[in-house]
């Protein structure tokens, strides 16, 4: 697939949702078609000789990224979901937040040990949410092709933290320095 200009669709939103914080809005990315095939293709195709058989994506916005790109890649979808969010018995992972904690849950049956997962999701900052994903793939003995990002806040060092937990390639369409 030929370069995409991500960015261009992407809007700087100064000030929000707090003084001193440049926000990044990709909804204008996502709502152009365009632009968002060229999201769900390039992290495909990124990935496509991984062998994926299930993309992970973390509430809610990893739902809109990872979705179609499961969908894409031929493999099922595991939507990891704050607590209690899920009907059956689930798997939860803990990850530590600026003030607090927060979890991840996924269904009982959701992986298994011969899966080949994909963590797909559309920002990666400091790299917590990555990271308990990561620790439940790994709980159901599954392996970790890697992690697909449509923007990464490089300038927070997620990486740093991610290499701390896995080994897994990290891949990011739009880095933020």
């Amino acid at each position: 697939m030929a370069a995409y200009d991500f960015e261009r669709l992407i809007i700087d939103l100064p000030d929000y949702p707090e003084p001193g914080v440049v926000f990044k809005d990709i909804t204008p990315l996502l709502a152009d078609a365009e632009g968002f095939a060229a999201v769900v293709d390039s992290l495909a195709e990124h990935f496509a000789d991984a062998g994926v058989t299930k993309v992970i994506g973390a509430e809610a916005r990893g739902f809109m990224v990872g979705a179609p790109v499961a969908r894409r890649l031929g493999a099922g979808f595991v939507p990891a979901r704050k607590p209690g969010k899920l009907p059956r018995e689930t798997v939860s992972e803990s990850y530590a937040l600026e003030y607090g904690t927060d979890a991840l849950e996924v269904h009982t049956d959701a992986i298994s040990a011969d899966d080949v997962v994909l963590l797909v999701d559309d920002l990666v900052a400091t790299g917590g949410t990555a990271v308990a994903q990561a620790r439940l793939v790994e709980r159901f003995g599954a392996k970790l092709a890697g992690m697909g990002f449509l923007m990464e806040l490089a300038f927070l060092d997620p990486r740093k933290a991610i290499a701390q937990a896995t080994d897994a390639e990290v891949f990011s369409l739009v880095k933020v320095s």
